[in-house]
Order: structure tokens, then sequence, then C-alpha cells
């Protein structure tokens, strides 16, 4: 089965998770006897081919065509569609960012089919691919199974192994599929926000704060303790919905979906949707002086005790091997 990942570039850099889903689409593909084709639509192709060229694609389509720096998502998604078609592709495997969600549904739609998105684990099963994702809020895990001839998922940030050093790809070029007057939108400018070097969604340690902080002042605890882990800091909704934290730090089913290696929520009681946006984190450190609080059901390991003796000495303890 050959596979094809479209590569999310921002601002002249590749998304991380965009290398994700090309190293797990490389190790399906392999397994499948077929290939993992990078797809890069964007002006300055060229430079992102090179660098993306040992990192999981046996094979690298590219197209540098000026359109592509005004083409929105709509666009984009025809345009995946259009090429899966063209060069026989079974899976269409994108990065769940809130970009690649988009396009997966616009690729599914165009191609006929159902996208499965925020998959934490994909498979091969003969000609039909196997999908895993958490629902009811991390409370299960649903299984399922695409029907015919081409599947659209996407795969969560950190759920994909990367495949850095890989043997280098071919390369293609091709000819653009689109002209501006086949844009329905057009994208104008692109702003990121202010603050964090990392998205909530791709980062790999997560610090969270919720109530039992007690002011926002008291954040600056979550800061240095995750300055000192190269973390980003989350929140949850009761901090966001008090004014102690912007909405784009709100982790949870109204804010951001998040999977990290390491979660750690300080002062946060757990509630169901504080849950349903962190609950497939790889490990989870909850810390709260409530021993019956929800967050410690789902936690790998739990502190109970105060947070504002427990923080501090944790970071002190970091500091003596970090």
């Amino acid at each position: 089965m050959n596979i094809l990942v479209p590569i999310e570039v921002r601002s002249g850099e590749v998304k991380k998770p965009s290398l994700e889903a090309l190293g797990l689409a490389r190790s399906l593909a392999e397994g499948a006897g077929g290939e993992a084709i990078a797809l890069v639509l964007t002006p300055g192709a060229e430079a992102i081919v090179e660098s993306i060229a040992t990192a999981g694609a046996h094979r690298i389509l590219h197209c540098g065509a000026d359109v592509y720096s005004r083409t929105a998502s709509e666009a984009l998604g025809r345009e995946y569609a259009r090429i899966a078609g063209e060069r026989g592709i079974g899976l269409v495997l994108l990065a769940a960012t809130v970009a690649g969600k988009e396009r997966a549904a616009v690729t599914a739609g165009a191609l006929g089919v159902a996208a499965a998105n925020d998959a934490t684990a994909v498979r091969l099963d003969g000609g039909s691919v196997l999908i895993e994702r958490p629902v009811y809020a991390g409370k299960a895990v649903e299984t399922l199974r695409t029907i015919g001839p081409v599947a659209v998922a996407s795969i969560r940030p950190n759920y994909g192994p990367r495949a850095d050093g890989s043997p280098a790809a071919e390369v293609e070029a091709i000819e653009p599929g689109l002209t501006d007057g086949d844009l329905r939108l057009t994208v104008e400018s692109f702003e990121a926000s202010a603050g964090k070097a990392v998205d909530l969604t791709e980062a790999e340690i997560i610090v969270s704060g919720g109530r039992g902080l007690g002011s926002p002042e008291n954040f600056a605890l979550l800061e240095s303790l995750a300055a000192r882990l190269g973390a980003v800091v989350g929140a949850s909704r009761a901090v966001v919905d008090a004014g102690w934290r912007p909405h784009s730090d709100q982790v949870g089913q109204t804010g951001k979906t998040v999977s990290p290696k390491l979660y750690i929520a300080v002062g946060i009681s757990g509630a169901i949707q504080h849950l349903a946006g962190m609950s497939s984190s790889r490990n989870i450190v909850a810390i709260n002086k409530d021993p019956n609080a929800p967050i410690f059901q789902i936690a790998t390991y739990g502190i109970v005790g105060d947070l504002f003796e427990v923080v501090p000495r944790l970071e002190e303890e970091l500091a003596a091997i970090l």
C-alpha cells in the first residue's frame, strides 16, 4: 500500500507532527510492500524537500508554485485528493493539527470517504486500515476499519515514530493542479500568537495548572517548573474562565486536545471536560491535596499533598539531575 503524507509547513518550517506522520507512514508502507510518499506544496518547496530528505519518505513530490502561498485548507484538501487518485494511494495520512484535521475532512469528502481524525494508532490489515482513537473523553478506545480503496486519517502529535536518518528519498517535481481561479478562499496573512515557542498540541511535556493554584500570580511556580523541564504551560477551563490565563492555554473539551509524553496536572481536580483534552497523554503526573480528586483515576503517578510544597521540592530535585 502506498501512503501519502501531506507535509504541513508554517513560516517556512515543517511542523513536527508531520514528520511523525511520515515516520509512521514509512513503517506501515514497508510492512505492506509500498511507499511512503511525502507531498510538499508550498513556495520554497525545494528547501523543505532538502530538510526532510532523510525523514522517512521513500519519495517526495513537490511543487513550489506561488498559488500555494494563498491556498486555504479547502483547496489543499482537493489537491490531496486529486494526487491520491492519480497515484493510486491507499492511505492519506496527515498530522492531527488544527489545519491537518480540517484538510483531512476536505480530502475525505473529495474522495467520497470518511475521515478518521485524532488517531493514536494506525495499522494495516490486508486491504483495510485499522484506526484507533479515544472516545467518550478518553474512557474508551474505538477501532475503526476502513472500507474502500482509499482511507484518510490523521495521527495525534507525539504518537508517530520519527524516522530520522532514513535513506534519502527520491525527489519528483510535479505541476500545480490549481490556479488562482480555482480558489474559493484565499489566505491573506498568517500571524502566530505571541508567547509560546511550541504550541500546546505539539508539546512533549506540559505542566498545567488549575484552581488549586489560588491566584494567577502563583502560575509563576509552574512557569519555573516548565522552564526547568523544557515544557509548555497549560491551564484548566476554570482558570481560563477566571481570566488567569488566555484561552490559548486551555486544555480540555472546549480548549485544546493534547497528547504529550508527560502531562503534569497541578491543582486540577480532573473534571470530565478537562480529561477529554489530555487523557491520551503517555504519562500523567497529578499533584492535588484531595486524595479523591478524579484526576488520580487516570494518573500514572499521583502525589497527594500541598502543591506549594510539592512543586518547589520537585524543582529542587530536578535541578540536581538536569
